[in-house]
């Protein structure tokens, strides 16, 4: 992006909103609870977004997937499948704020997958500041200190998951549209928590699915602020904002569901997102030198 098309003010507007509308998923999630099985209400919140998909099959159909592409997206839907039933679960177990914390992981994750996987060099200063944020995930969880419950074990797996699809995303992203990647996204989604939901079905109520397809709603809203954010200005303006959200939802827990707040989760969420936020700051750098993608975030 050039210095002339940035508009700095503009990426931070919609990265304020992007933190926004995920909080109202978070919140409408933690809301609705266990009235329905954590894999049924990610099945129906998939399902009620497909409605947001009328505009995107157009250039899915024109998109001409290779065998490969199939291959790709279809192992991104188990994937990211998996992640979102565990996000659920971890939804009705543990605070927002833990939750939030946590899922910041997935960054780190996507740098250590990206050195791995994809031949990408880790520098001395960013193994430092992925060992920050480790650190941070180890002040969030104080185990021998607390309890290590099932939605804490269940978050460190969506991190893991997410990162895998991010990491399955960012390679298909140089070969089909955005479009076409969002929308694959959701249709293989759809399709792969079928058989989890279809194991735990309980019959929905009318409210139910009013507050799930308005986390659809939202999480679309998201998706689409954020993608203006990134059009607007460049991550190393942006992806600090993002972090509002580990706030947004701290107050969210206190204020609405009655959840204290914990200096632990703070200090330790304050730790991965300083080491996100380095290891933002060197990709920019590297990227103007053309030699290493940058890192995305996204939220399922």
């Amino acid at each position: 992006m050039s210095q002339a098309q940035s508009n700095p003010v503009g990426g931070v507007i919609w990265m304020l909103l992007t933190g926004l509308n995920f909080v109202a998923v978070t919140a409408i999630v933690k809301y609705v609870g266990n009235a329905v099985p954590a894999a049924q209400a990610a099945f129906l919140r998939y399902v009620l977004g497909l409605v947001f998909l009328i505009p995107m099959l157009g250039p899915l159909w024109r998109a001409g997937l290779s065998r490969r592409a199939w291959a790709l997206f279809s192992a991104r839907g188990v994937v990211h499948s998996l992640g979102v039933i565990l996000w659920f679960f971890a939804m009705t177990q543990i605070p927002i704020a833990e939750v939030t914390a946590m899922n910041y992981l997935s960054p780190v994750y996507v740098t250590i997958g990206a050195a791995l996987f994809f031949g990408e060099k880790l520098a001395a200063r960013r193994i430092f500041a992925v060992l920050v944020a480790l650190l941070g995930a180890v002040v969030i969880l104080r185990p021998g200190f607390r309890e290590v419950s099932p939605g804490h074990i269940a978050m460190l797996g969506t991190a893991l998951l997410f990162a895998a699809s991010y990491l399955i995303a960012n390679r298909m992203a140089g070969e089909v549209s955005p479009t076409v990647v969002v929308a694959m996204l959701s249709i293989t989604v759809t399709i792969g928590l079928a058989p989890f939901a279809a194991a735990v079905w309980v019959t929905p109520t009318w409210a139910d699915l009013f507050w799930l397809f308005l986390v659809a709603a939202f999480a679309t809203a998201g998706h689409y602020c954020m993608t203006m954010a990134f059009k607007s200005a460049p991550l190393t303006v942006t992806q600090p904002v993002s972090f509002l959200q580990l706030v947004w939802a701290t107050l969210l827990g206190w204020l609405v569901f009655n959840e204290g707040i914990d200096a632990y989760v703070v200090l330790g969420g304050g730790l991965i997102i300083g080491a996100i936020s380095f290891i933002t700051w060197r990709e920019a750098m590297l990227k103007r030198r053309a030699i290493t993608p940058t890192v995305s975030q996204v939220k399922g």
